[in-house]
């Protein structure tokens, strides 16, 4: 066997597994752009239920087609708090019941005659879906050309990666050198560390598959191989976790002792029976006798088998798991714990959430209702100082007033990140307005404390506010709490009735503060306000109605939005 064939036999494995992975790229970032609707159902259903958890772990990730998305992103939501980590767990169980699905895809490629094959036939999607990608106007139908093309391109790198595989196996040495490997435990290492190196279990379980299938290993390789494969995805997710919190890395740890257990389960019954005379847990045998002259469908279905059982034999022992896994990371005060205990963090979004797209974009939403929220408290609490100069808390303004100013900063670098990301034309345009979202709401803070500065102001002249004026600040205060009601039901549910209140409210506003002013300066004239306090309230009544244009324009954002 020549040099030149040895190489070329390499070449193509790597060019296979290369197009492979884009194949892999291509339909998850797709099937999670069609599918984020669906997703974000799903989540939003999640409840003490372990087996919900576990239902919802394996169809999202069968829905996306990678389980180390799904993980990380789980870490993203129990980083911003808001799943616990006993759902979290059940959620990874799943997750690895759903990856299985790659693998029998890949098996029942491999079926066919000698004419047409069903790789052949799947291969052919990728022009289908290269067709639809190119011509398609909508959006929607471009992400299902995406998903075409990307199973399709995934049957031709299984085709040029079985193509390699046959040569190597007319290779004597390379044969005898593969059969050589019998050790159980090495080969669940091997397993684990090219699955480390291509930080995809999906890849390795397809590679084990088609390396069987042209008769490279055995079925008992196979399945120690696959079963390595599991440890080793968990790489993702403990890179992910060492960059976040202590619960982020308690995320990671689950995910890794759960499935290191699952393998070490298999291996010590597997041992234990083999000591006992007579008896042996053989699964190549048990699998080959139930799936006959189908070797690929003998390790697919061994995988999923692998899964589902290791769920099963874990999960009345979730809660156990969460406490010892607490008990090894223990919690400590690190930086961002300090900033969360002064009020500023974020509370909905995390770093880790940008592998999925359009939930992260769900996620911005609340954050950003989080900062309108705290913006409007403080511009409230502003107002009523003006009519109660002693009745509040400056340190909780000035807190507020920091953490507006943090969101804004960190909302902002998140969503210069998550706009770079495979989003759908309406994300996009949902992203775009909420950067100008974020100025509006920074812009409610600055002018709360042009108002808290105005009432200093009145407190340092010894002077006060007429009889008049409180009232009118206080019908300013009820009516921007309308107009602000309005807005959060406007942004928040896409409600365009809300965002017509909204347009009334905000006219109400321009149209009422006029009439103060010019009130405003008849008692001026007639000596009834205090010249040095009064001075100053024209401009007070003009940062009360560039407040209720702000918010007005984040009403505004969904007609951009919904266009």
């Amino acid at each position: 066997m020549s040099i030149t064939f040895v190489v070329s036999a390499i070449l193509t494995l790597l060019a296979g597994i290369g197009i492979f992975l884009i194949a892999c790229s291509m339909m998850s970032s797709n099937l999670e752009a069609v599918s984020s609707s669906k997703l974000r159902a799903l989540f939003a259903k999640m409840s003490g239920s372990k087996w919900l958890g576990v239902g919802i772990g394996a169809v999202a990730t069968a829905a996306i087609q990678s389980s180390g998305a799904t993980t990380v992103m789980v870490i993203g939501f129990v980083n911003a708090g808001i799943m616990s980590l006993v759902q979290a767990a059940t959620i990874i169980f799943g997750a690895n019941i759903g990856t299985t699905i790659t693998g029998q895809i890949v098996a029942l490629g491999m079926f066919g005659g000698d004419s047409i094959s069903t790789t052949v036939l799947f291969s052919a999607m990728a022009g289908i879906g290269a067709f639809i990608m190119t011509f398609a106007k909508k959006d929607m139908i471009k992400k299902v050309g995406g998903i075409l093309a990307g199973f399709g391109m995934l049957f031709v790198g299984l085709s040029m990666m079985s193509s390699s595989m046959e040569s190597f196996a007319e290779l004597d040495a390379v044969k005898m050198f593969l059969a050589s490997i019998k050790n159980p435990l090495l080969l669940v290492l091997i397993g684990a560390l090219l699955t480390a190196i291509i930080q995809s279990s999906s890849v390795m379980t397809s590679v084990a598959i088609t390396m069987l299938f042209v008769g490279l290993i055995s079925l008992d390789q196979g399945i120690y191989l696959t079963m390595g494969s599991n440890i080793g995805s968990c790489v993702v997710a403990i890179i992910a976790g060492m960059t976040s919190g202590t619960n982020a890395k308690r995320t990671a740890l689950i995910h890794l002792l759960f499935n290191t257990g699952g393998v070490i389960v298999f291996l010590v019954i597997g041992l234990l029976l083999g000591l006992v005379p007579g008896r042996d847990l053989d699964f190549g045998s048990i699998f080959g006798t139930l799936f006959p002259n189908a070797p690929q469908t003998q390790l697919a279905m061994f995988h999923t088998f692998f899964n589902c059982l290791a769920v099963l034999l874990f999960i009345p022992f979730t809660e156990k798991l969460v406490k010892l896994v607490e008990r090894l990371v223990p919690e400590h005060v690190a930086v961002e714990e300090v900033e969360e205990k002064e009020g500023a963090r974020l509370y909905y979004v995390d770093e880790h959430m940008l592998a999925t797209p359009p939930l992260a974009v769900q996620q911005v939403k609340k954050e950003i209702m989080n900062m309108a929220d705290i913006a409007m408290r403080n511009f409230s609490d502003s107002l009523y100082r003006l009519r109660h100069p002693d009745a509040l808390d400056m340190d909780q303004f000035r807190a507020n007033e920091d953490e507006l100013n943090f969101l804004n900063k960190k909302l902002t670098h998140f969503l210069v990140k998550l706009f770079d990301q495979n989003l759908s034309v309406k994300d996009k345009r949902y992203i775009s307005t909420a950067f100008h979202t974020l100025t509006d709401l920074e812009r409610v803070g600055d002018y709360a404390k042009n108002v808290i500065e105005y009432g200093d102001l009145i407190q340092e002249s010894d002077g006060s506010l007429s009889e008049t004026a409180i009232v009118e600040v206080r019908n300013l205060q009820e009516l921007l709490e309308k107009l602000y009601d309005a807005t959060v039901r406007a942004y928040v549910m896409r409600n365009l009735e809300a965002f017509e209140e909204a347009k009334v409210f905000e006219q109400e506003m321009d149209d009422m503060t006029e009439e103060y002013k010019k009130a405003h300066i008849d008692r001026l004239n007639e000596d009834i306000c205090d010249p040095e306090v009064g001075a100053n309230y024209l401009t007070f009544l003009s940062n009360v109605e560039r407040v209720a244009d702000h918010y007005f324009n984040v009403a505004e954002s969904i007609k951009e939005i919904l266009r």
